[in-house]
């Protein structure tokens, strides 16, 4: 065996909930103002949310439009679950919300906003962007899988009130056989399957655990890496998984950074997406350097890709735009031929890539940072920065 292992969270999970909320007010800030620019950051504690970060817009936004912000997340979350008590789970209409909210530094705003037109990143660091080819989302299989679990059981939850609540933690340990098997992307199955998953106290652990597996069974049946027979499955390991939401574990902003990108299998950036606008790179850059590791990969170019862009706070332009193709190129590409050619071609300044990608209008009929923030920055087809639109012109590298 040589086993690889990546976890998910739900959005009920704490760390999700103070994203949602943030990027929920991301959302509506932009609605409101397309030029507003946006870094807050959300902590919660039991019954206490704390809302604090920098704002600049010319919308007439109050405390009490924070406050709002995140009653609604929650509330969209599915806070509170049916036949879970105010002891057991999170209640919004109970919730304390300090907002803690000051404007941008004027420091920054005259590296962002130029009289030209063009925008300056705002701040400095560096943005990775990782595809291989084990799955059809081009993300590694360990990952796919703990994502595809966690949504499954996320929406058993919600269908199914009164059993099960939507703090929800799935963790896949993929078995590649070997390491070189490994280094090619080739998985031989799924090993072991891990899931928490609130449910009543009314209803008896044995039961709950025998109905989830039975629900993740039934999902993976006719899927050739899953075998009912030899995968193992751990399910609320401790025996007991009653109380949950922020009242059993605090949530932060910004903490989720690996499952929200590659599951370990690649490196992550200088900084977490959720809470930022479009001129913060690290949002903007992790979905430019997605982009292009994907076309890489879609392209035949290579069977893995490794994207990282780098950039000067107040400046347009990358500094840097490297390609690791980690030995999986095809024919005599090479990385350093590659990595220029894709500098040469693509701006990659924050206002192509919020053009490309339509970042400054986030709407219920593109996509909203709140629902990216729930699922995962990258590897969902609606996503825009997930469209193989450049498709041609990387083929013709070949």
């Amino acid at each position: 065996m040589y086993l690889y292992t990546s976890e998910s969270v739900s959005a009920g999970h704490p760390d999700k909930c103070a994203d949602i909320i943030a990027d929920t007010i991301v959302d509506r800030l932009l609605e409101l103002d397309s030029n507003s620019r946006v870094a807050t950051e959300v902590f919660i504690s039991g019954k206490h949310i704390i809302i604090g970060g920098e704002v600049k817009t010319t919308a007439p936004v109050s405390e009490d439009f924070y406050r709002l912000c995140a009653l609604d997340a929650l509330s969209s979350i599915g806070y509170p679950e049916v036949g879970f008590d105010e002891d057991e789970t999170l209640y919004p209409d109970t919730a304390d919300i300090e907002v803690l909210i000051s404007r941008q530094s004027p420091d920054i705003s005259i590296g962002v906003d130029k009289k030209s037109g063009e925008i300056g990143a705002g701040d400095q660091g560096m943005m990775i962007g990782f595809a291989t080819d084990e799955t059809t989302t081009l993300l590694p299989s360990a990952l796919f899988y703990s994502r595809k679990i966690r949504d499954l059981l996320y929406s058993y939850a919600l269908d199914n009130p009164g059993r099960f609540g939507v703090d929800i933690k799935t963790q896949v340990t993929m078995d590649y056989g070997t390491k070189v098997n490994f280094t090619k992307g080739k998985p031989v199955g799924i090993h072991t399957i891990v899931a928490a998953i609130p449910h009543v106290k009314t209803l008896d652990i044995e039961e709950a655990r025998e109905e989830i597996q039975k629900v993740i069974e039934e999902a993976l049946e006719k899927d050739p890496l899953f075998d009912a027979k030899s995968c193992r499955f751990f399910i609320d390991g401790t025996g007991r998984y009653v109380t949950h939401s922020p009242l059993a574990d605090s949530g932060t902003t910004g903490r989720k950074t690996v499952a929200d990108t590659y599951g370990g299998y690649a490196p992550i950036g200088g900084g977490a997406q959720s809470s930022k606008d479009y001129t913060k790179v690290d949002r903007s850059g992790l979905y430019a350097a997605r982009w292009i590791a994907k076309h890489i990969v879609a392209a035949k170019l290579a069977k893995k890709a490794i994207v990282e862009i780098a950039y000067v706070i107040g400046h347009a332009h990358p500094v840097s735009v490297t390609v690791d193709t980690m030995g999986t190129a095809a024919g005599n590409i090479k990385d350093e031929e590659l990595s220029a050619k894709i500098a040469a071609e693509f701006p990659l300044t924050p206002v192509w890539i919020t053009e490309m990608f339509g970042l400054d209008h986030p709407c219920e009929n593109s996509f909203l940072y709140a629902d990216i923030a729930a699922r995962g920055q990258v590897g969902y087809e609606d996503y825009p920065w997930e469209k193989l639109d450049r498709i041609d012109w990387f083929k013709s590298l070949l």
